[in-house]
């Protein structure tokens, strides 16, 4: 399978299951994470990609990428300071992961939500770092959705 553009990326993730949908959507997180040095949010993250997490440390988990996206959530509106705006989206996009099914509209995507919300990241970090990337964050995504689906 071939994934070349966002109407085949969400179609794709569409189909995937709850589990998977979270898996996928801590990978996209996975490929921003690195930008930021928060151990908790490291940690959420680690939870949302393992498979064997229980339902106890994934919402345990999610209310820390949630409160770290909240707390950051203020840093959107200062002037340039991209940083702290890319460690929010990161947090969103971790928190989009791990959201529980309870907090989930019927048909909402929780992989789609981590995916924009890393590439919001992705671009933050790129302003701030005043560069361009060979791989866009959407083409790294299709990338990653075809290998994991591929097993």
């Amino acid at each position: 399978m071939n994934i070349n553009n966002d109407l085949e990326l969400k179609n794709t993730l569409n189909g995937l299951s709850r589990e998977q949908q979270r898996r996928l959507g801590a990978c996209y997180t996975e490929g921003v994470i690195g930008a930021v040095d928060n151990p908790r949010l490291m940690s959420a993250l680690k939870v949302a990609l393992l498979p064997e997490s229980t339902d106890q440390e994934l919402k345990d988990a999610y209310k820390v990428a949630k409160s770290i996206a909240t707390k950051t959530y203020t840093a959107c509106g200062r002037d340039a300071d991209w940083g702290l705006q890319a460690e929010h989206f990161i947090a969103a996009a971790c928190a989009a992961a791990l959201t529980p099914d309870a907090l989930t509209a019927e048909n909402l995507n929780v992989a789609w939500k981590a995916a924009i919300h890393s590439r919001m990241a992705k671009n933050c970090l790129m302003i701030e770092s005043d560069s361009i990337e060979a791989e866009g964050e959407a083409d790294r995504q299709y990338r990653l959705t075809e290998a994991f689906l591929a097993g």
